[in-house]
């Protein structure tokens, strides 16, 4: 008897089907796409993509397989599931990913933030929001945007700018083309961050024949693209020449598993290496060509030797403005930049002289090309001397003088003492995770990482809350490992909720939870800019607004230790150096299926990290009848005198043959 050709299936059933199927392979090493579905369900997607999971659950639990294939994971906020996926996503290099379910409307639309976050750091993640009646058969429905200008506008439009690709499924016919170039750009090095599949509520649930080989298993081949021979043969001569090179490694060196290239082309050449947030870890603490961070929240060190180099060798960094401190850090008039990237806009930046190709094999063909250079012995010298000396910064950051400690308020550390503790009491292979506020700042110059995986920074949009929900990524995507969440009061404000979700499917994750009672991060940027620290901080508010009152009465006791407690997650609070030592330890020492474990501590806002000795430009009024702007308008205008445009090609290739008339 002929085996049937097609299956008869809902949309949502095909579509969990066909991710169920899919696969990744690099070098070799084959693994899943899809580690499962992070959702929450609503009239949009629970009669379809919901009882499509549910089916697939059940169907797995009868099978000798009892994991399901496309395991389902309830969130509690839309755009916490994404920085779910997002966490999961970095820690596997981009080779595992997780899909995202939403309702109609606002819960679609709460994957906003979420997509631009994912497309912005190249991420991979397949978001799946849910439309309204694609035969608008009941239109108006709930939560229904009614445009004016055009019956075919939905509030899932508004995800087109902040995709690497997005399409529309308005009929089943259309779901394989849609899902298979969904796939090739989710996979695509060059390509990859949100890929968003729009699915109306009625397509999701209505049937159609589908041929079988819909859902045979794919797998898909992340590439590794190697350079060309001529942009080689170029960057290597334009290294050759240099004085004082410097490589700036980006995350595209973690991405590509570009760790040991890196190391031995330093180890080769004696090119210094500093490092953007998402690249931090490229070469581990103590190796002698590390500078540390660069840019605005960079080390004296690195920032040093960037303003001298002749030539700047970018690895998979894309040259945010905290990286090149605005276009002001690298400061050698007659500076060119060599970007090895594997996408092509990124690797032109700084009107560098462009390696397009994957980091580990340009790496690895770089380093054949430049044997037998070597850096001069003096910059050898200066580079361990100015790392020696931010060192010690370091250390005096995480051991504060008496001078320091005895002026604090008792119960109160320094963010730095906080940041020392978890640094030196955690495990080589723990990770630490943050992204918003003044701690990634801080992390980025003071923090030791130890292990190619122990870091991880967002940012690319720096978003606050993305903290709790990509720590449960990172933790289901390597069980083995303790996250550690670092938050500030601010952060954790915007998404607590995740903490639910690390309780009911027994994530432990540490969260270190740092009060200091407003926007720290902002509050001092805000006084650096003459705006006094307005609007940034959590205080009863001094008289009433119609009379002029302002935010400057007494501090508002927010008990953020009792919120955490009543989520349902182990609470430990602390107000001294020893006290939080053993926290720590105490929460390394919980069951790894026990949830999520909370460290309380409070910190003096005011006392400050060592300073990077670089400048984030921020426009500052031009007007003002108030002194501190006025005084911060003259800084920044001196600053804005060492920006630079880098425009200057780095290499005008060889010269054409004269035409003769």
């Amino acid at each position: 008897m002929t085996a049937p050709q097609t299956l008869r299936l809902t949309t949502a059933q095909a579509l969990v089907r066909f991710l169920a199927a899919q696969y990744t392979e690099r070098d070799g090493r084959r693994q899943r796409l899809f580690a499962g579905v992070l959702g929450i369900f609503g009239h949009g997607n629970v009669a379809g993509v919901g009882q499509a999971l549910l089916e697939n659950e059940l169907a797995q639990q009868d099978s000798a397989d009892p994991a399901p294939a496309l395991p389902y994971v309830l969130a509690r906020n839309e755009q916490a599931m994404v920085h779910t996926a997002v966490g999961y996503a970095r820690h596997h290099d981009r080779l595992q990913t997780w899909a995202c379910t939403a309702s109609v409307g606002p819960g679609s639309t709460n994957m906003l933030t979420g997509a631009a976050l994912a497309t912005i750091n190249r991420i991979p993640v397949l978001l799946l929001p849910s439309g309204t009646f694609a035969t608008r058969v009941s239109a108006p429905v709930l939560q229904e945007l009614e445009s004016p200008a055009a019956g075919d506008v939905s509030v899932n439009d508004a995800f087109r700018p902040l995709s690497a690709y997005f399409d529309e499924v308005e009929r089943p016919e259309q779901l394989p083309s849609a899902l298979l170039t969904a796939m090739a750009v989710l996979t695509d090095p060059a390509r990859t961050g949100a890929v968003t599949v729009s699915l109306p509520q009625d397509v999701q649930a209505e049937a159609a024949d589908w041929p079988v080989t819909l859902f045979a298993e794919r797998t898909w081949t992340v590439p590794r693209q190697r350079p060309d021979v001529e942009q080689l043969r170029r960057a290597a001569e334009l290294i050759r020449g240099a004085n004082t090179p410097l490589i700036v490694a980006g995350g595209g060196v973690h991405y590509s598993g570009a760790e040991d290239e890196l190391a031995a082309l330093v180890a080769d050449t004696g090119i210094p290496v500093a490092e953007t947030q998402a690249g931090k870890g490229a070469l581990l603490h103590g190796d002698p060509a590390l500078l540390g961070a660069i840019g605005s929240t960079g080390t004296t060190a690195a920032n040093a030797i960037a303003a001298d180099a002749d030539v700047v060798i970018g690895i998979g960094t894309r040259y945010s403005d905290f990286t090149t401190a605005s276009r002001s850090v690298f400061g050698n008039p007659d500076v060119r930049f060599v970007n090895v990237n594997v996408a092509a806009a990124d690797s032109v930046k700084q009107s560098g002289l462009a390696v397009t190709g994957d980091a580990k094999e340009s790496l690895r063909e770089l380093r054949s090309a430049l044997a037998g250079y070597r850096v001069p012995q003096p910059l050898t010298n200066r580079v361990g001397e100015l790392w020696r000396e931010w060192d010690r910064q370091v250390q005096a950051s995480y051991q504060p003088p008496a001078e320091v400690t005895d002026r604090l308020d008792a119960g109160l550390l320094t963010q730095g003492q906080v940041l020392g503790a978890v640094n030196e009491l955690s495990d080589p292979r723990d990770v630490v995770l943050c992204a918003a506020g003044s701690m990634p700042g801080d992390l980025h110059k003071l923090w030791r990482v130890r292990d190619r995986k122990g870091y991880h920074v967002e940012y690319g949009y720096s978003c606050m809350g993305y903290e709790i929900p990509a720590a449960i990524g990172v933790k289901l995507a390597d069980p083995a490992r303790d996250v550690f969440a670092m938050v500030g009061d601010g952060g954790y404000l915007m998404m607590p909720a995740e903490l639910v979700t690390a309780v009911q499917e027994r994530v432990k994750i540490i969260v270190v939870l740092v009060q200091n009672y407003g926007f720290g991060s902002i509050g001092a940027l805000s006084e650096s800019l003459g705006s006094q620290r307005f609007g940034t901080r959590y205080r009863y508010r001094d008289g009433a607004p119609d009379a002029g009152g302002q935010l400057d009465g007494p501090l508002i006791e927010i008990d953020l230790a009792a919120n955490a407690r009543s989520l349902g997650a182990t609470v430990i609070e602390v107000s001294d150096a020893d006290q939080l030592a053993a926290a720590i330890a105490t929460a390394k020492a919980a069951p790894d299926d026990g949830g999520p474990v909370v460290i309380h501590v409070s910190t003096d806002p005011f006392v400050f990290s060592p300073d990077s000795a670089a400048w984030w430009d921020v426009p500052v009024a031009q007007v003002s009848h108030l002194d501190s702007t006025q005084t911060a308008f003259d800084e920044y205008t001196e600053h804005k005198k060492h920006q630079r445009e880098y425009l200057a090609p780095a290499d005008p290739g060889p010269t054409a043959p004269k035409e003769h008339s």
